[in-house]
């Protein structure tokens, strides 16, 4: 009795969140680095995506999925029924898993205005969505061209509050000498610069 009595009175550890481990399983062909490949139409666009936490600290095996238009704004997909001229090069998806940095690096071109709501095309822009250990759902958010004069009439872009915008923003890699038209995306899943995270 008093046995049991002493493990009644032990306190259970907090529970942890372990995985999703996917820097395990999104091994090739899960893994989709190159949403346009080399033969794809458009200016190309290396893109550089960072998940942090909301210590702002860097968050590895966490997974990106990109989806986008092509070029001339038209999607890869049946129900994109535009008159605009597919790519039989472009693939339009992606998906990574972020490495001890935090960080994947995609291939891709600069997508072309798609309809919107309104009278006026969307802006350029990536459908992302991020999956990570803790998070239940995917979140949904998207990643523009800063400085495109495009995003001034963006309809969904219009619905951010101006101050959360630069979120959304996808800025030019500093570093990239080459011309490779290298970008890179913050994506942070709370704290004081948390991303606009849509609810789709």
């Amino acid at each position: 009795m008093s046995a049991l009595k002493e493990e009644m009175d032990l306190i259970p550890t907090a529970s942890q969140t372990v995985g999703p481990f996917y820097d395990l399983g999104l091994t090739a062909p899960n893994s989709v680095a190159r949403i346009a490949p080399a033969g794809a139409r458009g200016q190309r666009v290396k893109l550089i995506c960072t998940v942090y936490d909301g210590e702002g600290t860097p968050l590895p095996d966490a997974m990106v999925e990109i989806w986008q238009a092509n070029a001339n704004g038209k999607y890869n997909h049946p129900d994109d029924t535009q008159e605009k001229p597919a790519d039989p090069e472009f693939q339009g998806f992606g998906r990574l898993s972020t490495d001890a940095q935090g960080v994947c690096v995609f291939e891709t071109v600069k997508p072309g205005r798609v309809p919107s709501w309104t009278d006026v095309p969307q802006a350029p822009h990536l459908n992302v969505s991020v999956f990570a250990r803790g998070v239940l759902k995917r979140l949904a958010t998207r990643a523009y061209f800063a400085g495109d004069a495009a995003n001034e009439e963006d309809a969904v872009l219009a619905l951010v509050p101006q101050e959360r915008r630069e979120t959304l923003m996808m800025r030019r890699d500093p570093a990239d000498s080459t011309g490779e038209g290298a970008w890179r995306f913050a994506i942070h899943l709370s704290g004081p610069q948390e991303t606009v995270f849509f609810d789709v």
